[in-house]
């Protein structure tokens, strides 16, 4: 298994990026794909996450401080999924991982899941 994290980059205050993990030697359809985020000397924080495909799509969940701003979504038939970010604010600024858990966990869940597998993490830096 492997899940491949790209999409970071240096950007001002305002802009968007877009984050991918493109997941390979799973049944991507039954993972749920978390995005996490870290800081130097910090420990790592919850981003947002979707769950598995269920019976009413694939829900999604996010930490208050991003909401409104990012857009957690997947792509089963390219085994990956995106986390759109908008409107970036400095604070935004980390190395962002995906990981994998296969689980048909949901909503409130989705954070605190162990997650299986990682990618490498992609940095992301905000500029004011």
């Amino acid at each position: 298994v492997q899940l491949q994290a790209s999409g970071g980059g240096l950007v001002q205050a305002g802009d968007s990026l877009r984050l991918s993990c493109a997941a390979s030697g799973l049944t991507f359809s039954e993972y749920a794909v978390g995005w996490f985020r870290q800081t130097p000397g910090k420990e790592r924080e919850f981003v947002a996450a979707v769950a598995a495909i269920g019976r009413s799509g694939a829900s999604t969940y996010y930490r208050d401080s991003v909401k409104g701003r990012f857009i957690v979504s997947r792509d089963n038939d390219k085994g990956t999924v995106y986390l759109q970010m908008n409107s970036l604010k400095p604070e935004d600024t980390a190395v962002y991982f995906c990981g994998a858990d296969r689980t048909t966990a949901t909503g409130q869940f989705l954070p605190i899941l162990v997650y299986d597998y990682w990618g490498q993490g992609t940095l992301v830096t905000v500029s004011s």
